[in-house]
């Protein structure tokens, strides 16, 4: 008798098995997190606001709406649940600069923020350009075999696909009068 076996058969009434002890028992090889890739959500393209626009010296805000996923399957022929929660967000400008959160962001509405105001996975870009931007989601992972959920140690970074952010320059001039009532002025 093995010591995983002797441990579980002499248990008192108020110990609890651990889930690598219920694997251990059943023969199971210990789940990794590289072994649960194959039940990975899909990659999350990051984008940027106003419409992947924006304007050199400004705030670009960002986005990558990400969520906890749920999929079920076999591993070494056992039948599991895997539940995968984003806990980390790691964004690429294209501009040599990256950021990483611990959340994907939200829109200026959803903040109740006027447009081109910072926020915290918004992104200024020093000139005009065209940028590929992206966003890695590392996500925690737990598994059901059928008796609970238990956590997977590590993380799995799912790297999203580059988007295309244009961004350019913006002057502003003083006029006396506006655009309506003076249709040829300068900005109009």
């Amino acid at each position: 008798m093995d010591s995983w076996s002797f441990v579980s058969c002499y248990r008192g009434p108020d110990e609890e098995e651990t889930p690598e002890e219920a694997e251990r028992e059943q023969g199971t090889p210990a789940i990794t997190i590289t072994d649960l890739a194959q039940f990975a959500p899909d990659p999350v393209t990051a984008t940027g606001e106003p419409d992947n626009l924006g304007v050199a010296g400004m705030p670009t805000n960002f986005v990558a709406a990400a969520s906890a996923h749920t999929r079920a399957g076999a591993l070494f022929g056992t039948p599991l649940t895997v539940r995968f929660t984003p806990v980390g967000f790691d964004f690429r400008y294209g501009d040599g600069n990256t950021a990483s959160l611990s959340s994907g962001g939200q829109t200026w509405s959803t903040l109740g923020q006027a447009p081109f105001t910072p926020t915290d996975s918004s992104h200024t870009y020093r000139e005009r350009g065209i940028y590929e931007a992206g966003v890695t989601v590392r996500y925690a992972a737990e598994v059901d075999l059928g008796g609970g959920w238990f956590p997977v140690p590590g993380e799995l970074a799912i790297d999203g696909p580059a988007q295309e952010i244009r961004i350019f320059e913006a002057h502003t001039a003083l006029v006396a009068r506006t655009c309506s009532e003076q249709p040829k002025a300068a900005g109009c």
